[in-house]
């Protein structure tokens, strides 16, 4: 047997003995691209405090000093490509090192300019609260392993949320899009209250989240909670669900509500708790229209979500539910 032969022999014994161990597939990665505009960065540039936020134009920071520290604010646009509004805020301490440094640079194995503490503070396009993730690392520099491919700079740990991402953790970095624009570097001289009309960066984040906990759609001795809505009886094999029907999922994981309730506490049947969140469901990897999501009367962490199957669904269909861009494990149901 030659070598090349041999080779291919091989290949395929081992692609045969991996097919063969079954490997499950993991839940869902939860990826949120967050795009944010006017940024900028207000440098501690003078130690008279009164002259902190008194100038109204943009005011042109002196040359970062190593040790030097600061304070970033940005507006967050999207998620996902879906229009939010909020706030990114960032605290630095800045100590330019790395393995060869000139005079007053740190010398150092690794490359970075700054450590940071940021935290993104997620709202609904009207206003409404969703939550808040909380960041820690270095910046700039190469990304950490195992981060998203588009992350092209940044080592930043995500260390907690509240809200929607309540016990998250993760990575984070930031990526090249096509409207990125650097961020500013203004004296903290500058008044703030000026930073839309003064201008700043465009940016957009990678995170990768890691959630507590996740939407999922629950599962009972008769199969998946799928229902229809005109008599709640579930959806079967021998009584499939309809093209362009009412729904109703029962779930676990969707999140606040309001009005909210006390952590362990069940639902309230009046008035109904609807969920905090924004709720999409995608069929077949389209999306299906939501009627409304709600914490049941009574449960704890239960929920029912209606909505409309789509009309041109025949066949199986595959169902899958996020709350907050955190996305579930998916299910299938038969629609005639």
């Amino acid at each position: 047997m030659n070598r090349k032969t041999q080779t291919v022999v091989t290949t395929i014994a081992i692609s045969a003995f991996f097919c063969g161990l079954g490997w499950a597939q993991g839940p869902p990665a939860t990826i949120l691209q967050v795009d944010i505009e006017n940024w900028v960065q207000y440098i501690e540039d003078t130690s008279d405090p009164s002259k902190f936020a008194t100038n109204p134009n943009a005011t042109p920071a002196a040359s970062v000093k190593n040790f030097a520290s600061g304070v970033a604010i940005a507006d967050i646009v999207a998620v996902n490509g879906q229009p939010v509004k909020g706030t990114m805020t960032r605290t630095s301490e800045y100590f330019f090192m790395n393995a060869a440094p000139v005079a007053g640079q740190a010398i150092a194995d690794t490359a970075r300019n700054a450590v940071t503490v940021d935290t993104f503070e997620i709202l609904k396009i009207d206003g409404t609260p969703i939550g808040t993730i909380t960041i820690t690392g270095l910046a700039p520099g190469a990304p950490a392993p195992g981060a998203p491919l588009a992350v092209t700079q940044g080592n930043f740990a995500i260390t907690g949320g509240t809200g929607a991402f309540l016990g998250v953790r993760g990575q984070n970095g930031q990526a090249v899009s096509a409207s990125t624009v650097p961020i500013r570097s203004a004296s903290i001289t500058e008044d703030p209250a000026n930073r839309r009309k003064n201008s700043g960066g465009k940016a957009r984040w990678v995170m990768h989240l890691l959630p507590a906990e996740r939407p999922e759609v629950m599962i009972t001795s008769k199969g998946t909670a799928v229902t229809h809505s005109s008599d709640f009886t579930p959806v079967t094999g021998s009584k499939p669900a309809a093209a362009g029907e009412v729904l109703s999922l029962f779930m676990t994981g969707l999140g606040p509500t309001k009005p909210g309730v006390d952590p362990g506490n069940p639902f309230p049947a009046n008035p109904v708790a609807v969920v905090n969140s924004p709720i999409a469901v995608s069929v077949n990897g389209e999306s299906a229209e939501v009627l409304g999501a709600v914490g049941y009367p009574g449960a704890v962490d239960g929920y029912q979500l209606n909505f409309r199957m789509p009309s041109d669904v025949r066949g199986t269909a595959t169902i899958q539910v996020s709350a907050a861009w955190i996305s579930g494990s998916p299910v299938q149901i038969p629609v005639q």
